[in-house]
This record gives structure tokens, sequence and C-alpha cells, in this order.
């Protein structure tokens, strides 16, 4: 009976919820002010890298430059610079978890305290498993998953001391189905990080910080050269960053690019919380926690 009742509040949320999505289609949300801001946005010198730090420039954010390429890092830095907007570039290795807190140290006393963290690195090595060398395997999955927790455990505290920040994720809607192995195994972790962060920072009562997970689809940046691309053109690099960049400014959780992109999100998100509930019903959980996951997940999919 309880459960029952339960479940009956959850849809009531639920409801609500939907019906807030509806009505943030015909009236957007306004955009948040981010000038002054500390934004640092790591893979800086690729080709998404350098495209995030010139709009994040035009909004008037300090920006604060990683790539492992000090080349390629600091033309974007230059270029930033001639937008009249400071920018710091440091040569790091995401890959190494000893490299990413010495950086993260040198950040805050040379510059401050980051409030925007733009987790956007990522390499792939776009081989079969048993094809792939472990070296080219384990550094995928470094730079792509285990360093968003590095990244994250370095910025985080200061963020939660002020209550104040926004993390974005960007990952790839090849974390939301299989293709490539590496790649989209460590994009699956990288999703489940964000939704596991996301839902940490929910149950911390920490409002102040916000969360993007931004998935999109294959992006025409050379990363990718080489593969048998159907159905789908690669989107062009320019429209997916300013994409990501609406659904950052106007704090969207999720953002999928293109829209089709949602269809395996939903049926991995639809599908995921009656898998919850059955779990969770023969472990005797408390009934709150089955409401708020299930909960979660629906209210992502609503708000999108």
């Amino acid at each position: 009976m309880i459960v029952l009742v339960d479940l009956l509040l959850m849809l009531i949320d639920l409801t609500f919820s939907i019906l807030t999505a509806v009505i943030q289609t015909f009236l957007r949300p306004r955009l948040k002010c981010i000038d002054g801001e500390l934004c640092l946005i790591t893979g800086a010198g690729g080709a998404l890298g350098r495209l995030f730090a010139l709009e994040f420039a035009k909004e008037g954010a300090r920006l604060v430059l990683w790539d492992c390429n000090a080349t390629a890092n600091e033309r974007t830095a230059e270029l930033v610079r001639e937008l009249g907007v400071e920018a710091h570039a440091y040569t790091v290795d995401l890959s190494e978890r000893r490299s990413i807190y010495q950086a993260a140290d040198r950040v805050r006393a040379e510059v401050g305290d980051v409030s925007i963290l733009v987790n956007n690195a990522g390499v792939v090595a776009g081989r079969r498993l048993l094809d792939c060398p472990d070296e080219l395997l384990e550094r995928t999955l470094l730079v792509n998953c285990h360093a968003l927790f590095w990244m994250t455990k370095a910025f985080l505290p200061q963020m939660k001391a002020k209550n104040h920040g926004h993390i974005v994720t960007i990952a790839s809607a090849l974390g939301l189905f299989s293709t490539a192995c590496d790649y989209c195994a460590s994009k699956f972790g990288a999703v489940g990080f964000h939704e596991s962060l996301t839902h940490e920072l929910l149950a911390e009562d920490l409002d102040g910080i916000k969360t993007t997970l931004v998935c999109p689809y294959i992006v025409d940046t050379g990363m990718f050269a080489g593969c048998e691309i159907s159905l789908i053109p690669p989107l062009q690099p320019l429209y997916t960053v300013q994409q990501s960049m609406k659904a950052i400014l106007a704090e969207q959780q999720m953002i999928c690019i293109p829209r089709l992109m949602y269809i395996p999100f939903l049926s991995r998100a639809l599908d995921q919380p009656s898998t919850i509930l059955l779990k969770c019903i023969s472990a005797d959980v408390a009934v709150v926690e089955i409401n708020s996951q299930l909960y979660q997940h629906f209210k992502v999919v609503v708000s999108l």
C-alpha cells in the first residue's frame, strides 16, 4: 500500500515536470550571465575546445585552458586574448592524475578558484578490441573517463564551499549505444559519472552547483577520420558548440545533438527505472529511495 502511495506521488511530480517542460518549450529560460566567471576548459587546443573557449570568451568569462599540446593550446589562448579576454594556458596530461592535481594547485595559486569546469578533452584508439594495444585502451579510459573523477575532485571543493559553480561533461551520443569498443565504453563511463555526480549534488542540497551533460553525435573534427559513418552525417563543430552553449547557459541538465540522439537515451532511461524498481523492492530498500531514483530519471527525460 505504501509503495502504491509513493508511486502515486511520483506520478504527480512527473506530471508537474511534464507541464513545466511544455511551458518552457514556449517560454525559453533566460540565459545566465557568466561575465567574470573563471572557466577551465580541457582539450582547449583541439577543434571543439578552441570553439568552446571562444564562445565562453564572448560571454565575458575568464579562461584557463588545458591541453597536452602546448603549441595548439597557446594558439587558442592567443585567439581568446584577441577578443580582449584573460586567458591562461597550461600544458597538462590528463592521463596522469598527479599532473592534474599539480596543475590544479597552480591554477588556484596563480589565477583563482574555477567556477565553471568544462571537461571536453577526449581521445579514441578506433580499433577493434583484440587489435588495440593495451596502452591505447588504457589511455582512452584514463582521458575520457578517469580524468573526470580527478578533475572534479580537484575543483569541486571550492564550488561546494561557495555553493556556486557549473560542471559540464562533454560526453558523446556514442556513450548511449555501442559502436567502437574503447571510445563508447569510456563515454558510457563518462555519462554514468556525470549522472552519479548530479545525484550526489542533489542529495547534498547544493542547488547552486549546476551540471550539464552534452552528448553529441560524431563531430567532424578529424578524430573519427577513416570511420564508416552511415545514416547521419557528422556534425559541424561550430554548430555543436553553439547548441551546447545554449544548454549550458540555460542550465539545462542534458542535451543530445542532434535531437534524434534522444532516442537511445530515452530507450535507456525508460528501461532503467523498471529495473531499479524491481531491484529495490526485492532488496527491501526504502520506498523514498525508489521514488528518488525513478523520479530523477524521468525528470531529465521530460526536461529535454
